[in-house]
């Protein structure tokens, strides 16, 4: 005989409403509640399939190809200037010696 612990639907439940309200991961809840984290893994991973509607996320809108551009160009620009200001205090820094 093995001994494995039962725990009731409500339990089950109850430790799966836990994890999906609070945001806290899987690994940080289980050991709270006293339960297995591949335990309740199985039990949030069999909620999300039983109630797919619950978990349906917004598509992200993306982002306009102008204001994608934009942050690229403007990216280059102060990467530009990172490599000149090292290059600078790179050179006031050899001529203080």
């Amino acid at each position: 005989m093995t001994d494995r612990k039962r725990y009731s639907q409500k339990y089950k439940d109850d430790a799966v409403e836990l994890v999906i309200s609070s945001g806290r991961p899987i690994a940080q809840v289980a050991p709270d509640i006293g339960v297995n984290e591949g335990t309740l893994g199985t039990w949030v991973r069999k909620y999300r399939e039983d109630h797919p509607d619950r978990f349906v996320t917004e598509e992200k809108a993306a982002v306009p190809w102008e204001e994608h551009q934009k942050a690229l160009a403007e990216n280059a620009k102060l990467k530009q200037e990172i490599e000149f200001l090292g290059k600078v205090s790179a050179f006031f820094a050899a001529k203080q010696r």
